[in-house]
C-alpha cells in the first residue's frame, strides 16, 4: 500500500461541464487538496483562465488541451475526471492518465462497478492500473455514494440481510435544466420511451449501485432486472427551468430488482421528476436488527458528486493499485 500523502494532493480536472465546474470549486474549497490544472478540449474553453470559468478566483491556472500539460512537472497528482458515463466513451482518457502514471477517480457511472457490463474494460483497466502501480475509481452521490456505500455502511450494525430496499426521490426542480431534459420532462409518452430505447433518457449507474449494494452487504445475487417508467403531470408544473403541462412527461421512475435464486434480495427505486412530492432518500434493511434511515428532502446530487471526488483523492494515493469500488475505501476522512 502506498504511503498516506503529508501535504495537500495535487490534483487535476478534466472536463469542465456543469459537474467538473462543481468538482473545480469543490477542490479549491478543500485544504487536503490543491487544484493544479484544468483539461478540456472544447476550443472555447482551451486556454481561457479557469477564473473566468468557474467565476471566482483560482489562482492564475489556465485551461489545458491535455492531461499532459496541465500536470507540467507537478508528481503525484491525481485526476478528477468528469466527461461523460458511458464507460467505452471514456477508455481513452483513463488509460492516458494510468499511462502517465496518474490516478483517477471519476464521475463515470458505469466506472463505478464495471464488472458487470463491461468485463474486458474492466479487465484492460485492472491490468493498466497495476502495471502503472495506481489506483482507479469511479464514485459520486449514486453510484457511489447514497444507494450503495451508505447502504453497505447502515449494514454493518445488522445480522445477515433478508432484503434491502432504497428509494430516492428528486424533484427535478431543483437540479439544473440539462438533468430536466435528462428524465424527460416535458416530453410526450412516445418520445420518452423512443429516447430510451435509444440510451438518451434515464439515470446511469442504478444497475451498477444495484450491485454494489449486494456486494456490500454480503448478498449474492444472480439476476438483476432493471425498469424505466415516465412520470406524468398530473397538473401544469413551473418553477423549472420550463413548464411542464398536464398530461406531458414530469420525469422518470427507473428501478433495479436484484435476486438471488429467484428471491428479490434488493430494490433499488429512483424518482426524479418535476414537481417530485416528498423528496428523500431513504434505506431500509430487513434484518436483525431492521433499520431505517431516512434523509428528508434528500441529499444535493451535484455538489455532493464534486465533494465525493474531491475527498476520494487523498484516499487514492495511499490505496492499492488496481481498478476499485468505492467499498474499499475508507469510511472516513
Amino acid at each position: 500500500m502506498a504511503k498516506a500523502p503529508t501535504g495537500p494532493v495535487p490534483v487535476v480536472v478534466m472536463g469542465l461541464g456543469f459537474i467538473g465546474q462543481e468538482i473545480a470549486r469543490a477542490a479549491l474549497a478543500s485544504s487536503e487538496v490543491e487544484l493544479i490544472g484544468a483539461v478540456d478540449t472544447h476550443p472555447a474553453l482551451v486556454g481561457r483562465p479557469l477564473s473566468d470559468v468557474l467565476g471566482q478566483p483560482a489562482s492564475k491556472l489556465k485551461v489545458s488541451d491535455s492531461l499532459e500539460k496541465a500536470l507540467g512537472r507537478r508528481k503525484g497528482g491525481v485526476l478528477l475526471h468528469a466527461t461523460g458515463s458511458r464507460l467505452p466513451h471514456i477508455m481513452d482518457q483513463l488509460l492516458e492518465a494510468l499511462k502517465l502514471g496518474v490516478p483517477v477517480v471519476s464521475t463515470c457511472e458505469e466506472l463505478a462497478f464495471p464488472f458487470l457490463k463491461h468485463p474486458e474494460l474492466a479487465e484492460t483497466l485492472e491490468k493498466a492500473a497495476q502495471e502503472a502501480g495506481v489506483a482507479v475509481l469511479g464514485t459520486g452521490v449514486n453510484p457511489g455514494f447514497l444507494m450503495d456505500r451508505l447502504v453497505a455502511t447502515v449494514g454493518q450494525a445488522c445480522g445477515p440481510v433478508r432484503k434491502v430496499t432504497v428509494t430516492r426521490v428528486v424533484d427535478a426542480r431543483t437540479r439544473r435544466e440539462a438533468l430536466q431534459r435528462k428524465v424527460g420532462a416535458g416530453l410526450s409518452e412516445e418520445e420518452f420511451f423512443e429516447l430510451v430505447d435509444k440510451e438518451q433518457l434515464g439515470h446511469v449507474g442504478l444497475l451498477e449501485s444495484a450491485a454494489l449494494c449486494a456486494l456490500g452487504l454480503g448478498l449474492d445475487c444472480d439476476d438483476y432486472e432493471e425498469e424505466v417508467a415516465p412520470v406524468f403531470a398530473e397538473e401544469d408544473i413551473s418553477g423549472g427551468a420550463f413548464a411542464v403541462r398536464q398530461g406531458r412527461v414530469a420525469g422518470m421512475f427507473q428501478s433495479v430488482v436484484g435476486f438471488e435464486e429467484g428471491q428479490e434480495r434488493v430494490r433499488l427505486e429512483l424518482t426524479i421528476a418535476v414537481g417530485a412530492e416528498d423528496p428523500k432518500d431513504r434505506i431500509e434493511i430487513d434484518a436483525d436488527p431492521r433499520l431505517v434511515v431516512e434523509i428528508p428532502g434528500g441529499v444535493a446530487g451535484d455538489r455532493a458528486t464534486a465533494h465525493t471526488l474531491v475527498n476520494a483523492a487523498p484516499r487514492l494515493t495511499a490505496a492499492e493499485a488496481g481498478l476499485l469500488t468505492v467499498l474499499e475505501l475508507p469510511a472516513g476522512r
